[in-house]
């Protein structure tokens, strides 16, 4: 019987399959670092993607804060707009009050009173002036309280002073001014 010898092939065979195992070894290693790399490039994109739209995010609200800030700026500046409209409001009713109030002086100036000074703060009034009697300056006081327009009169002092061959009587004298209207006005 020839005898047939089998072990080169096997040989060969076995030397084919390592190759081929080193081959398929070589191509899975290549695969698994093209797999690792190819995902961690994929997640780098969206780490950049997620990045840009937190960039874009932190512009957005910069951009409100500086609106906030410009709004902020616009209701101050408004209110403060509002009250000066209230106060030059306020000044155009009390504008004929004034002329009010020195028509009503003139009218319930009695004869021989003299005023030097008038000062008005709020609805108080401080007048001073020469009289040629204390008696004037009650009459003065008087025709002041059963004035419309004029109403409270108080005197701080009244000092008579001799000049010359005349007495005087310097008087300072405080009062309150009315609004006969403006009661009406607050009710409704």
């Amino acid at each position: 019987m020839p005898s047939i010898n089998l072990l080169p092939w096997r040989e060969a065979e076995r030397k084919k399959r390592q190759r081929d195992f080193g081959v398929a070894m070589g191509g899975a290693v290549v695969a698994g670092i093209a797999v690792i790399m190819l995902t961690m490039l994929f997640y780098s994109h969206k780490i950049s993607v997620q990045e840009g739209r937190n960039d874009r995010l932190t512009q957005e609200i910069a951009e409100l804060e500086k609106s906030i800030q410009e709004i902020d700026g616009l209701e101050r500046q408004k209110e403060r707009l509002l009250a000066r409209m209230e106060i030059i409001e306020q000044l155009q009713k009390s504008r004929p009050e004034i002329v009010h109030l020195f028509d009503e002086l003139v009218r319930q100036l009695p004869e021989g009173v003299y005023l030097t000074g008038m000062k008005q703060t709020g609805s108080r009034v401080e007048i001073r002036g020469v009289a040629q009697s204390s008696t004037r300056v009650s009459a003065l006081m008087r025709q002041i309280d059963s004035s419309e327009w004029l109403s409270d009169p108080e005197v701080e002092r009244v000092e008579t002073k001799q000049s010359g061959n005349s007495r005087q009587s310097e008087f300072v004298v405080y009062l309150k001014q009315r609004r006969p209207g403006a009661d009406v006005e607050d009710e409704v």
